[in-house]
């Protein structure tokens, strides 16, 4: 893979790819928030798991397919840096799929566990 899914103009091995590989932790939340878009989009549910909060970790998680991600728009980030606990990350994450193109709107809150960035939950925006 040339250039990384998650569009911070870096190629997939020097950006997420060593994250998702488990080479290194994500060092705030906006990039493991690409890295779990870049996840989607490579269809790795495993790296997905691991990095979701074991409080809200789902059991099984089934990605789909017939669904291709297409970019990521970071609106905003609120702390999450290197130095915080928690961070919060709204975005838009663009698709396509059977029915056509769409768009997941989503703020998403973040917490390190161990001192790694996990994804805590999300709110999806209208």
């Amino acid at each position: 893979m040339d250039m990384c899914p998650c569009r911070r103009g870096e190629r997939f091995d020097e950006c997420c790819g060593p994250i998702l590989a488990g080479e290194r932790d994500a060092p705030t939340a906006e990039a493991l928030m690409r890295s779990r878009y870049t996840a989607f989009a490579v269809g790795d549910a495993e790296y997905l798991k691991r990095s979701w909060h074991p409080r809200t970790r789902p059991r099984e998680l089934t990605l789909d397919p017939g669904q291709r991600w297409l970019f990521l728009e970071i609106v905003r980030t609120e702390r999450g840096g290197p130095f915080d606990d928690a961070g919060t990350v709204e975005f838009v994450a663009h698709y396509r799929s059977g029915g056509g193109r769409g768009e997941l709107h989503e703020t998403s809150r973040f917490v390190r566990v161990d001192g790694a960035w996990t994804y805590l939950d999300g709110a999806i925006e209208a």
